[in-house]
């Protein structure tokens, strides 16, 4: 039995000084009960608390550590650039280098602009969308999530034309009136919206495939849809890559799927591990970003040299390394296969969706192909499922609507490990 006697005074102690005692909600383990896990170092494939545990870990900071933590590779880079001062609010080489090899490995994206987040990435595409075409209004997913920015934190109304209503205190309801939404994989919903909002449309925006409800993949034909929707009608179409860049693909999902948007987000892997986003696009779009153009956009840490560094040799492994993606492909369908088996073989209900190094397991029979479809799943069971997994050394991220992002880190022998973990989390919760 794991103890977690630091990480319990750890909380008490932060609660008093930060909200909720986190500064991200997810990592508070509402979703899931009990206290969350203070961390205190990473290797490979394993984290290490504040009390000694060690756990396989199935979370990779959400994404950015593709390779593994601290790899050798990209702590050099790292070690490298930090006697050349750690930030300069200035032009240096490895901008230019960083903008050459983003839109080498991913052609939609002629230009790009360095930011801090994947948030303020996203935020900024919206804005030069907006500038772009003179249009107001935008379309958002149920379920899909682009950071914090109040533009994207809007729910549903109760039709497919209803206009959406603030999802949380401090967006006002002048934002929500250009904020429309539709259900994820629904190509005739956004039609209509298109249809009740004639030339009023600056901007479509998506996770090409989810990560914020757990794993949702596209239905068949359903970007390809959305692109021939966009080139009709003037609409610039924004895939946020946040997590699927670099990660599904040297050119991410849209290279998967052989879809091209206008513009994209990404972050996560692109620091290497650092905070780091990026916006991206046509040439004609992206010249619309000062000083070019009209529409501002700024950041005293953009660029930051110690960020570039670090996600300019993940990247460039990466891009060098093409055995990487094939090994998590097979990795990661190890894992999943071998969750499916010991789920049949217990009987449970269940629907397991992956794309590539990134999978969801949810308590549901039914197929998740939107954010409806997926909050059928048994939360109180996932809760279960959780803390038997964490308590046998697995961290899986905390909630039933996040996904499982798999490490290059991961070998053969680790999944046997997970998967012999697994068997038993699931007979444990079995009703």
């Amino acid at each position: 039995m794991l103890t977690h006697t630091t990480s319990k005074e750890l909380f008490e102690r932060a609660q008093q000084f930060i909200p909720g005692g986190v500064n991200s909600p997810v990592r508070a383990f509402r979703a899931v009960g009990g206290q969350p896990l203070f961390l205190k170092s990473a290797k490979g494939a394993f984290l290490y608390d504040e009390d000694g545990n060690q756990y396989l870990d199935l979370i990779n900071s959400w994404g950015p550590m593709i390779l593994g933590h601290a790899h050798e590779v990209v702590e050099k880079a790292v070690r490298d650039a930090l006697p050349g001062s750690l930030s300069f609010g200035a032009p240096t080489r490895r901008e230019i280098e960083m903008a050459e090899l983003i839109t080498c490995m991913i052609p939609s994206v002629e230009k790009v602009r360095m930011v801090n987040s994947g948030t303020e990435a996203t935020m900024s595409a919206i804005r030069v969308a907006r500038g772009y075409t003179g249009r107001d209004k935008m379309i958002k997913f149920e379920g899909c999530y682009h950071g914090h920015g109040d533009s994207f934190l809007i729910a549903a109304g109760s039709g497919a034309v209803t206009l959406g209503v603030p999802d949380s205190p401090g967006v006002t309801k002048g934002v929500a009136n250009d904020t429309l939404t539709a259900p994820f994989n629904d190509l005739a919903a956004v039609q209509t919206l298109v249809e009740a909002n004639p030339g009023q449309i600056a901007a479509i925006i998506l996770e090409p495939v989810v990560g914020n409800m757990g794993l949702v993949p596209p239905a068949e034909g359903f970007l390809q849809g959305l692109r021939d929707l966009c080139t009709k009608e003037g609409i610039v179409l924004i895939f946020d890559e946040v997590m699927t860049g670099f990660r599904l693909a040297k050119g991410g999902a849209q290279e998967l799927f052989g879809v091209s948007p206008d513009m994209t987000t990404l972050g996560k892997i692109i620091g290497g591990g650092m905070p780091v986003g990026a916006y991206g696009g046509k040439k004609e779009i992206m010249n619309a970003v000062a000083p070019a153009g009209p529409v501002y956009q700024a950041g005293t840490l953009s660029g930051n040299p110690i960020a570039m560094s670090a996600g300019l040799a993940a990247l460039t492994y990466l891009n060098e390394h093409p055995e990487v993606y094939t090994h998590l492909q097979q990795i990661t369908d190890k894992l999943v296969n071998g969750t499916r088996q010991n789920l049949q073989q217990l009987g449970l209900h269940y629907t397991l969706n992956q794309v590539g190094s990134m999978f969801s397991i949810f308590f549901t029979e039914q197929p998740v192909t939107d954010f409806a479809s997926a909050k059928t799943s048994d939360l109180q069971l996932f809760g279960k499922y959780f803390h038997e997994m964490l308590q046998r050394g697995i961290y899986l991220a905390p909630s039933q609507f996040e996904t499982l992002f798999v490490s290059h880190a991961l070998t053969d022998e680790l999944a046997d490990h997970y998967l012999a973990a697994n068997l038993e989390a699931l007979k444990a919760i079995h009703p």
